[in-house]
């Protein structure tokens, strides 16, 4: 979430003196995880997975080691595209990995694991369905003034050299403490990554290679690669205003905020839809949608974008909510592509803003700018569907102050720079809101989904992957400015957190010096009480360390059942304050270390509940010292 400040010490059950500030990460051997639903894992020429890491189809239940079987845990979104890991591919060049430490290349990549190509090396992937198009998630070296440079890597489809895929670290190579610089000087690399698209001249079928090579000069980390099919361009909806016919020029050669933004008011006025036709059209300002339709030719026909920068930005609004907000507006099917090269928490420079009541964003994909969407509230039922979110510096998409009733869901979202999904009730209540089968994958800092404060919310059947720093898989907390019992915005009534699969989350957090669980609970800004959170049909896979934690305050009410942990680097349970959780058929394998829980409460201070069906995670004589060196 923006405007983040160094966390606060936590207050207690922290060793005095914890050992691991200069070895933040585990050393343990982990084993890379691949959850198997039915219908949903392509293996073919170096492990193929459609959605990210994971299922298209229903859940199976796979035997788990020990004999237990795994909970019922959904995938998350359902994508149009097949994805290959580089490191599983034809390759001549050097896998990197697997390694969590902050500030390498390995710790961002997918996995946790990627190819470095040098001069004349190739990674090569073998289609296993006929696409037309790819996306690349890449890195390369930052300049030297930190204002990223540009470099070509050929690519060759179906053994023929279609091109040059032009990469660049403009968007990339971040430095220094929060809120970060683009300045080397300020050490603390990090973003390392970026995405780059093309589509090819024809389809390639089944079985065809897909071949990316290096020229003479220069270092590229290659992490994955998305293929699909894209069908032709949609036609405009009956009726539509044509942006182009108002002066919008698709070449992107002159800037075509004003004519857009006509088009978008005569189509509310007139109630006629707009349409944004193939092309590349510059923006640089907020278009401002009001009770209107704004249609595109698709993700990767219609495409709006902006010039590089930290304040100017392409985005497309709701009215402010003081002013009573924007509602009836849908957006789909275009992308909005920016320029954002950096973070700067008080410029509005989002893909989409303001508030939007009623409204409905569906298949569009943002790319580059500084948060996805950030809605302000308060504001009422907003369905953002089966978009793509890549390569933001904040945000994927955060309800803020006041959203009710909204929801994402099937949206698949890689590489923000901070929360991935989080609603934040800061000052005015959310409620009723929910992210559903969303994959959230490699947030670079914070959490892969954060509900901060908020009345009756629902995480559900999402698929979280490969926390970096700062934040774990799934987050509930009292936290932030704003989300406390005296403003009425503290976590109330029932949270329903089910059917998600956590990947290789939570991991340390650089003021902290310790461990973030995959799933946490946070009562900084007062006690988390009243309140049921219910965690069930949970799998939590290879956690960077504790598999769960509970932290300052006291929290209370939170209940576990059908939760499967596979594999921590520390704990089970990371338990740092006082408070009560229930479990029941809760199983743990390959715990990190020798004790499964961490705590220094006592029987009085955080009280566990045992159900039926548990194993391999209790004792009643927790480990309390300093922080222990994980399991190699």
């Amino acid at each position: 979430m923006m405007h983040r400040s160094a966390r606060e010490p936590a207050h207690s059950g922290r060793p005095a003196a914890p050992t691991r500030d200069t070895e933040p990460y585990p050393r343990r051997a982990r084993r890379r995880r691949v959850v198997a639903l039915a219908g949903a894992l392509v293996l073919a020429a170096g492990t193929a997975l459609a959605a990210g890491l994971g299922p298209v189809g229903a859940a199976a239940q796979p035997a788990h080691p020990g004999g237990d079987a795994r909970p019922a845990a959904a995938g998350g979104a359902k994508v149009p595209f097949t994805e290959f890991e580089a490191e599983d591919a034809d390759t001549n060049g050097t896998v990197i990995g697997p390694d969590r430490t902050y500030t390498t290349l390995p710790s961002e990549a997918s996995g946790r694991r990627a190819v470095t190509l040098s001069a004349g090396q190739y990674v090569q992937f073998t289609l296993t369905a006929p696409a037309n198009a790819m996306t690349v998630r890449y890195s390369i070296p930052d300049s030297a003034d930190g204002s990223g440079q540009n470099a070509p890597i050929e690519v060759d489809a179906g053994g023929t050299t279609v091109g040059n895929l032009t990469l660049t670290s403009k968007y990339s190579w971040f430095y220094g403490s929060y809120p970060f610089t683009n300045n080397p000087g300020d050490g603390n690399p990090h973003h390392f990554y970026d995405d780059a698209r093309m589509m090819f001249d024809h389809t390639l079928e089944a079985g065809s290679t897909v071949r990316l090579t290096a020229p003479d000069s220069g270092s590229y980390t290659i992490d994955l690669a998305d293929f699909e099919q894209v069908g032709e361009p949609i036609a405009a909806p009956s009726g539509a205003l044509d942006v182009t016919d108002y002066g919008a020029d698709p070449t992107g050669k002159a800037d075509s905020t004003a004519a857009i933004q006509q088009a978008v008011d005569d189509g509310a006025a007139q109630g006629k839809p707009v349409y944004i036709p193939k092309g590349t059209f510059t923006v640089t300002d907020h278009v401002v949608v009001d009770n209107v339709t704004v249609a595109g030719a698709g993700p990767w026909y219609s495409v709006l974008t902006a010039p590089d920068s930290l304040t100017t930005g392409v985005g497309l609004y709701g009215k402010d909510a003081g002013a009573g907000g924007s509602h009836d507006v849908t957006l789909k099917d275009f992308a909005i592509i920016g320029g954002i090269t950096g973070r700067d928490d008080n410029a509005q420079v989002n893909a989409i803003g303001g508030a939007l009541s009623d409204s409905t964003v569906d298949d569009v994909w943002m790319q580059h700018t500084k948060v996805g969407a950030w809605l302000d509230g308060p504001m009422d039922n907003l369905t953002i569907a089966n978009s793509r979110i890549l390569d933001m510096t904040a945000d994927g998409v955060n309800f803020h102050k006041g959203v009710t009733n909204s929801t994402v869901t099937n949206t698949y979202l890689r590489n923000t720079g901070d929360d991935g999904l989080a609603e934040w009730s800061d000052t005015t209540k959310n409620a009723n809101d929910s992210f559903t089968n969303n994959t959230v994958a490699v947030p670079v800092l914070a959490n892969n989904i954060a509900l901060y404060g908020g009345t009756d919310m629902t995480v559900t059947g999402n698929l979280l992957s490969d926390t970096v720093t700062n934040g774990g898989g799934l987050h509930v907390g009292n936290r932030y400015p704003g989300v406390n019992a005296g403003s009425g915005t503290a976590v109330a009534g029932t949270f329903t957190l089910s059917g998600n699969t956590l990947v290789r989350c939570g991991n340390s957090d650089y003021n902290w010096h310790f461990g973030v669980g995959a799933v946490w609970f946070d009562a900084l800004n007062g006690d988390i009480s009243g309140a049921t959170i219910e965690v069930s049909d949970t799998e939590i896979d290879d956690s960077s360390y504790e598999a769960i934690q509970f932290i300052e305050g006291s929290i209370s009410g939170v209940r576990f059942s059908n939760v499967a942990v596979d594999g921590t680097g520390t704990f089970v349970l990371q338990i740092q304050t006082t408070g009560a959780a229930s479990f029941d058929h809760v199983t743990a394998t390959g715990v990190g270390y020798s004790n499964p829980i961490y705590s220094c409460q006592g029987d009085a201070g955080f009280q566990i509940t045992q159900g039926d069906g548990n194993s391999g995670w209790y004792t009643d004589t927790p480990y309390c010292g300093d922080w222990p060196s994980p399991a190699s």
